[in-house]
């Protein structure tokens, strides 16, 4: 594990923080401290125009395609300093969707072809991509993943179903591991398709959730089209492309999910001092622990990052990162809701403006409806992404050498 930065990382960091100060208010609070979801919109919307504009959009990717040919240490760098400053990386989620994900994948296993189609639209906003994985019964186990796709004259004909799509309904393409050699065993018979969501074939439900919102959807597809050549990689190779994607994914979390647990913990700390519990042993204590835990959280991440940037595979670093902040951000959110009380029953100022882990960064501490949604979603951060029942499962197999679940 390495904790240092290379010099020429921290003079990319010193220039992105020089960025921020010119083109941030000198008293920026951070997007949760704007009014409704519209003001968020609109800042965030112009915000994105911001950083395609000063070339901070694509950083790691080749000068060719639009990047800066810098290397993935400089995107962590980027997203910490716009995390820090309390400023989203894209519009939607969606948005980090398709650069930290999609865009990272088309370059390393993509066409050229698909990368002059696709990374373009990536940078300027008009396309914007979904992740299409989990099925109602392939959730933990994608390998599962029962969506059919068969080549026909020159088409991908897709038939199944994804579910727990983010933002599907305001995407214009959805990435799709799908079965195209059904007597292959599980994992060698999945394909990475790229699909058009406008199109007859494709229908696509918001499912509104316990907060209210409508994040994720369910996405039918009924002999939905897609080109021969709309698949990354070759027929078969969809797990492999699959889970270099998720590595992307994970890799720059590691790194940025302390900052904004931190961030978090502060603004616990500010209600408790508000409410006058800061002084009390029990709040003192708990407060303590979940500090050290972020810190320790901070010191995986960076283990994970070094990994990552080694060229190594996450393994079993994933699950224990996985389990570790979801379990944490359960007990945190909990604490929250024990200082407000009876009070926190009625919902009383802005809620998050967009589906995060955490609240937008200067949210109001006081904020009872907040919390109650952030406690909501830090319930379901125990499921989504794995289970900690399955994180707990792969560290007993894989690290422990425990025997295997068995099978049903």
């Amino acid at each position: 594990m390495d904790t240092r930065y290379p010099a020429e990382v921290e003079q990319f960091r010193a220039e992105v923080r020089a960025v921020l100060a010119e083109e941030l208010p000198p008293d920026w609070p951070g997007t949760g401290a704007l009014g409704d979801a519209a003001a968020v919109r609109e800042f965030v919307t112009g915000w994105r125009r911001t950083l395609h504009r000063r070339g901070l959009l694509g950083v790691a990717w080749p000068v060719e395609h639009g990047g800066r040919g810098l290397t993935t240490l400089h995107q962590v760098v980027l997203v910490e300093e716009l995390t820090r400053a309390g400023v989203p990386f894209g519009v939607q989620p969606q948005d980090s969707t398709g650069f930290k994900m999609l865009g990272n994948t088309l370059l390393r296993y993509g066409t050229e072809a698909q990368k002059a189609t696709i990374l373009p639209g990536l940078l300027s906003g008009e396309q914007i991509w979904c992740q299409g994985f989990s099925e109602p019964n392939a959730g933990s186990d994608l390998a599962a993943a029962g969506t059919r796709a068969r080549l026909v004259d020159g088409e991908w004909h897709i038939d199944g179903q994804k579910i727990w799509t983010s933002g599907a309904h305001r995407s214009t393409g959805i990435f799709v591991l799908a079965r195209t050699e059904p007597e292959a065993a599980k994992h060698r018979g999945l394909s990475f398709l790229l699909v058009p969501l406008d199109q007859p074939g494709v229908e696509v439900r918001p499912i509104r959730h316990m907060t209210g919102g409508e994040d994720f959807c369910e996405v039918f597809f009924t002999d939905a089209r897609c080109p021969a050549d709309a698949i990354v990689g070759k027929p078969g190779d969809g797990w492999k492309v699959a889970s270099t994607l998720l590595t992307y994914e994970r890799g720059e979390e590691a790194a940025t999910n302390p900052i904004l647990f931190a961030a978090e913990l502060d603004r616990l700390v500010e209600l408790a001092r508000r409410r006058g519990v800061a002084d009390e042993p029990s709040v003192r204590r708990r407060l303590a622990y979940f500090r050290s835990r972020v810190e320790v959280m901070r010191f995986l991440g960076y283990r994970i990052l070094s990994d990552v940037l080694a060229g190594g595979e996450l393994g079993a670093a994933s699950s224990v990162s996985k389990l570790y902040w979801s379990e944490y951000h359960r007990e945190v959110t909990q604490l929250a809701l024990d200082i407000e009380g009876l009070d926190g029953l009625v919902l009383v100022g802005k809620g998050p403006s967009r589906p995060l882990r955490t609240d937008d960064p200067g949210a109001d501490p006081e904020s009872t409806t907040s919390w109650w949604e952030v406690s909501l979603n830090a319930r379901a951060g125990t499921v989504y992404a794995g289970t900690s029942e399955v994180q707990r499962n792969i560290l007993a197999e894989r690290v422990l050498g425990l025997p295997r679940e068995p099978a049903v």
